[in-house]
């Protein structure tokens, strides 16, 4: 139905529903993807061990450490200067208090171990190296 309030001209709606509805959409597709994308930001080559044991399904406090010295949290960029920090906030909030560092094979030990005395000195229950199993 057309309403006119001067002769000849017309009143024109843009309609609102498509537009919400493609919203609607591509909110729900950024909100599938995210954490795929978000999973793993950094790749870790993890060194080889014969024994290895598998995690369970606790909750872990997981430290990845890069071949080109970066390191994230959780898979958040952070500094070695901050980690203490960081770690302190999550292991509060941890009713497990286990940290897994994986360290790309190519790191120095000395990162490795920075980063086990910034736990430990927390009151991290327990620390372990993620290795990949031998073949």
């Amino acid at each position: 139905m057309r309403i006119h309030t001067k002769k000849g001209s017309i009143i024109a709606e843009i309609n609102m529903i498509p537009l919400i509805d493609v919203s609607l959409i591509l909110l729900i597709i950024f909100m599938v993807i995210t954490p795929f994308l978000v999973q793993s930001q950094i790749q870790v080559n993890l060194p080889k061990a014969s024994t290895g044991v598998k995690g369970g399904e606790e909750q872990v406090i997981k430290v990845q450490i890069a071949a080109s010295g970066a390191m994230t949290l959780e898979g958040r960029p952070v500094k070695l200067q901050k980690l203490e920090k960081e770690l302190l906030l999550r292991l509060k909030q941890s009713y497990k208090k286990t940290v897994l560092v994986e360290a790309d094979k190519t790191v120095p030990v000395e990162r490795v171990v920075a980063v086990f005395d910034a736990a430990r000195k927390l009151g991290a229950g327990k620390i372990g190296i993620a290795v990949k199993p031998a073949d």
